[in-house]
């Protein structure tokens, strides 16, 4: 038996619940996934897992073996990657788990350019809008959006987070200039049902030492979803505050329009947003987390390049590693 596949197996299949899922993550039959627990259970003497029609759950036994078969891999994995990171040279598979719209646009096009610098990775992308335990789920790294709150991670900041407000030309010819934050009140807002409360929150451009203002919104359309929101504010339905990675390309062919730029936009009060780069907190970082982090920081740039008025613009990037 191998029995680091064999641990391996085990706590995925703890971790994801299910044979079949464990055997998706490794890329291994069912069957295989089952042969190796049924052969733990056989040299341990013990059974580890209770099998029913709908859900697994661990035993005694399988508790204590799944603790410290945990802390086994994740030495095996800390052996390995500073051995690996002697040579420099980043390899193997890279786990990124992002959110589905900003990997969609600015993670997943870059990765053929990334690839092609890094033929030794292989790529495992995960993108979905839920806010995963990266322990958990065994992603090796994550690009996240907003303000840093899981302080058990470490964090490398890749870029700004802005929020534009916004309106189709139609929109405007129709409904009227917006010329002052309070003349939100008397516009169609396109409301975000995630962000807490009807309500943007500003401040002035030029004093970033300010406190906060914040202004009621309302419309006729409400959704939990930037992408629709986005869309509907270029059908003309409404003004929108949206991330301006996801709007800069209808920007800058004019199917949207800036509105009050003199000001900061915000979509809750808390520390400053950005996006960010986020792994575990391990002795030795892995060269392809380090080198996918380093790409990612490049490509985007400050500023970043979906906030530029062309995208050819060459400027580059600051990046600085933090504690999250």
């Amino acid at each position: 038996m191998d029995y680091l596949m064999a641990m391996r197996a085990f706590t995925r299949t703890v971790e994801l619940g299910s044979f079949s899922l464990a055997a998706m993550d490794l890329g291994v039959k069912v069957s295989t996934i089952s042969r190796h627990v049924a052969a733990l259970e056989y040299d341990l003497a013990a059974t580890l897992l209770n099998r029913s029609t709908r859900r697994l759950h661990l035993t005694e036994a399988g508790a204590v073996f799944y603790e410290r078969a945990t802390h086994i891999l994740n030495a095996v994995g800390d052996a390995r990657a500073l051995t690996t990171s002697l040579n420099g040279k980043p390899r193997g598979l890279l786990r990124i788990n992002m959110s589905t719209t900003f990997g969609r646009l600015h993670v997943m096009p870059h990765m053929k350019d990334f690839i092609a610098e890094y033929p030794d990775i292989r790529i495992d992308a995960t993108l979905t809008d839920v806010m995963v335990d990266m322990i958990e789920s065994g992603d090796d790294v994550a690009v996240r959006i907003g303000a840093l709150r899981d302080s058990t991670m470490v964090a490398r900041r890749l870029a700004a987070h802005r929020r534009v407000v916004v309106a189709s030309p139609a929109y405007l010819r129709n409904q009227g200039s917006v010329a002052q934050p309070g003349d939100l009140a008397k516009h169609n807002c396109l409301v975000s049902k995630t962000a807490t409360g009807d309500c943007w929150y500003f401040r002035r451009h030029s004093d970033a030492s300010t406190e906060l203002y914040e202004i009621a919104v309302s419309g006729n359309v409400r959704a939990n979803s930037s992408d629709v929101l986005h869309d509907a504010a270029v059908a003309g339905l409404g003004v929108a505050l949206l991330p301006s990675w996801l709007v800069g390309e209808n920007l800058r062919a004019g199917r949207l329009v800036p509105l009050l730029g003199d000001w900061d936009w915000f979509a809750a009060r808390g520390p400053e947003p950005a996006i960010w780069g986020v792994y575990p907190p391990k002795k030795i970082v892995s060269p392809k987390v380090q080198a996918l982090l380093a790409f990612l920081a490049l490509r985007y740039a400050s500023p970043a390049y979906w906030d530029r008025p062309s995208v050819e613009d060459s400027s580059r990037p600051t990046g600085a590693e933090v504690s999250g």
